[in-house]
């Protein structure tokens, strides 16, 4: 096994039920001869998950650090500040809640001693999951796919091992509105995939109700790419030739039969069609200048409560 330390980088929020168990499975997964440090983001937990951190770190001292927010500023932010503050030479991202399996990391060093810049995992099932989040989750992959300059793999986690220059490279990146997995992607690098099946928490509950995934969801979408500007523009240009076709047609018919009084409803559905599709563009512009006015801020990503 590689002589080179590895940094095991583990965003946390409320994952207090699930931290010493992940630490043990930890300490019996990684080889006996691999120099390793593990990088707790408390990402402003309202738990104990801090507490159990802490108690973990007076015992591991030199292998265990931890970093804690001011706030709960999300994943996407835990994963930065982590990747920041890792020091090691390789770097593998994971839950704490055991769905990433750290049995898995002898076999991705191994990748990474082959050649391999970066060695990730994807879930090839999705059994105990929720139906309708299953095909939500499967058509977001297929949208990427269709419409985005990279393509996301489908059932992709974040846990995923990565060399240094790897690393660099995402940190270098210097957007706030973050989608990593889309970033992982962007960068490239010679990756080696590992799939599993899906495997329920150890303990505790998910933090990622439906509505924050499709929030996520739409991040990604307006992260890496530009479609849904381009389909709302086509539907623009439909709807014009429509409406010119539809002129042409009346004032045909106007010149062979005459032009009877129409009735309003018809009329009434036009206008409502032609203002709630102006309404989706304008919706589907807003989105990405929200983006732009938030990016612009340059607020940082997260702030430091303390860290040891």
């Amino acid at each position: 096994m590689s002589a080179k330390l590895l940094s095991i980088v583990c965003p946390c929020y409320n994952e207090a039920s699930c931290v010493s168990a992940f630490s043990e499975a930890i300490k019996d997964s990684v080889p006996s001869n691999q120099l390793y440090e593990v990088v707790f983001v408390d990402d402003g937990s309202t738990d104990e998950t801090l507490v159990k951190i802490k108690e973990l770190a007076k015992q591991e001292k030199g292998i265990l650090r931890y970093i804690s927010f001011s706030r709960n500023f999300g994943k996407e932010s835990a994963l930065l500040a982590g990747l920041k503050g890792a020091k090691g030479d390789i770097v593998v991202t994971m839950d704490v809640d055991l769905q990433d399996p750290p049995s898995f990391l002898p076999q991705m060093l191994e990748g990474i001693e082959s050649g391999y810049d970066c060695v990730a995992t994807r879930r090839c099932t999705r059994a105990g999951e929720p139906p309708i989040r299953s095909w939500f989750a499967r058509r977001f992959y297929s949208l990427m796919k269709h419409f985005s300059d990279v393509e996301l793999v489908d059932g992709a986690r974040d846990y995923r091992m990565m060399t240094r220059k790897v690393v660099d490279a995402i940190v270098s990146m210097p957007e706030n509105n973050r989608f990593t997995k889309g970033i992982y992607q962007w960068v490239g690098f010679k990756t080696k995939w590992i799939a599993f099946e899906n495997i329920e928490r150890v303990a505790g509950e998910t933090k990622w109700s439906f509505w924050k995934l499709f929030k996520y969801a739409i991040d990604g979408i307006l992260a890496f790419t530009t479609a849904p500007l381009q389909i709302a523009s086509w539907l623009g240009i439909l709807c014009c030739v429509g409406a010119f076709i539809s002129l042409l047609w009346i004032y045909i018919k106007a010149l062979i039969v005459g032009n009877p009084v129409a009735g309003w409803p018809s009329l009434a559905c036009i206008i409502i069609f032609l203002g709630g599709l102006q309404l989706f563009g304008l919706g589907i512009l807003g989105a990405y200048l929200s983006k732009v006015y938030l990016e612009t801020k340059r607020r940082p990503m997260y702030f430091i409560r303390e860290e040891g």
